[in-house]
């Protein structure tokens, strides 16, 4: 799950991490009060979505007066903001972050995250802030600075002051970047986060280490402990069919291509995305109906799929293992009597009772096309696309 910048920050707050003041806004005249209510004299004014890159496509704006305030407001709020992270459809800005402006000497990246290789969270800091990582790590990976930490130690105190001595940073600089480094983790650690992205980093003239920026992203799986993140989710921001396959707990990713796949198990449907790909295909999204799948969880997968306007055909993929064919193969007949479908259907099913199954899609009445192997089924779908 994903949450805003400012809600990050409140939560970062909470553990001690130092952010600036700021407030939300959702429209022009809560931002200009915000303002006032933070003083100083100069501002900065953030769109809030759930992408990165937001400066660039022209949604963070520095404001120098009040009557600025308002100007750059009106220009961010309902503006349409196309980011590399949004893709080209972009995404409209609903709110607002009103920030007191920093005086900033140096810019500096922190992140955490799981990285499953060793099974261990990471901890990375680089001289490069305001850079997205991803082009640090492919043009200059010498500059990302690496500390893995033990399950059952944690964030160790000689680890984060080797990683601010990495940065280069000095006197107070150094003492406030450890403790900075510290706190991040423990509040990464607490709330079961899956990422916690700190670009950039800042240090001020004064020597302070505060957290500009600040993308969080929490385990799903860990929601249920904290009822309170999960209040901070923010539906406007995510795809409508995501939403809605989250109510029938479905694992569904939009992606751009036009074949519909529906498949048991994440691995299944990852090699099955792949072999979609190979037969000259392109995957229209991931769909895991999980080891129970039923014709209910069948049918909700078929309306979820097929509200999808890219969608020209739908390969479903099925491994009878925990849940038997013939079991699966009704549930299929049922929903696509219940579910209008104007696209072929290509159908491969796997396993237990395999046969049982095949006899009832052929006996159906309906036009399945069935395929014999993994292989067959991607050749079939990507052909009656052609046709």
């Amino acid at each position: 799950m994903k949450i805003h910048e400012y809600q990050g920050k409140e939560i970062l707050r909470k553990y001690n991490v130092p952010v600036p003041i700021g407030k939300v806004a959702f429209s022009v005249d809560e931002a200009v009060r915000a303002a006032e209510a933070i003083g100083g004299s100069v501002w900065v004014v953030k769109a809030q979505i759930h992408a990165g890159g937001r400066g660039k496509g022209g949604g963070v704006k520095l404001a120098r007066n009040i009557d600025e305030v308002r100007e750059r407001s009106s220009e961010i709020l309902g503006m349409r903001l196309v980011t590399h992270q949004t893709g080209p459809e972009g995404k409209i800005v609903k709110r607002l972050l009103i920030e007191q402006g920093m005086n900033i000497a140096k810019e500096l990246y922190v992140g955490i995250t799981l990285d499953r290789g060793c099974s261990q969270n990471a901890i990375m800091a680089s001289t490069e802030g305001g850079v997205e990582i991803e082009k640090v790590a492919a043009e200059t990976p010498e500059k990302i600075l690496k500390e893995y930490v033990h399950p059952g130690l944690g964030l160790q105190r000689f680890q984060a002051q080797k990683l601010c001595f990495g940065l280069g940073l000095t006197g107070d600089a150094f003492k406030n970047g450890v403790k900075f480094m510290m706190s991040l983790y423990k509040a990464y650690e607490a709330t079961d986060a899956s990422l916690a992205e700190i670009n950039p980093l800042v240090i001020t003239q004064e020597g302070d280490v505060i957290a500009l920026d600040a993308k969080m992203n929490f385990d799903d799986n860990a929601l249920y402990r904290h009822p309170e993140i999960v209040e901070m989710r923010d539906l406007d921001e995510e795809d409508p069919l995501e939403v809605e396959a989250s109510k029938s707990n479905l694992n569904y990713i939009k992606l751009d291509g036009n074949v519909g796949c529906m498949v048991n198990g994440a691995g299944l449907a990852m090699g099955t995305m792949d072999i979609i790909k190979l037969a000259g295909g392109m995957p229209a999204n991931f769909l895991d109906v999980g080891g129970g799948a039923n014709a209910q969880t069948v049918e909700a997968g078929f309306r979820i799929i097929l509200k999808d306007p890219n969608v020209k055909a739908v390969l479903i993929n099925i491994f009878g293992g925990i849940v038997r064919c013939d079991r699966v193969a009704t549930g299929v007949v049922e929903a696509a009597k219940n579910v209008k479908i104007s696209v072929p259907i290509v159908i491969r099913l796997a396993g237990t009772n395999a046969d049982l199954a095949a006899d009832i899609l052929k006996n159906s009445g309906l036009r399945f096309l069935v395929a014999d192997s993994l292989k067959d089924a991607a050749e079939k779908v990507t052909k009656a696309i052609a046709a």
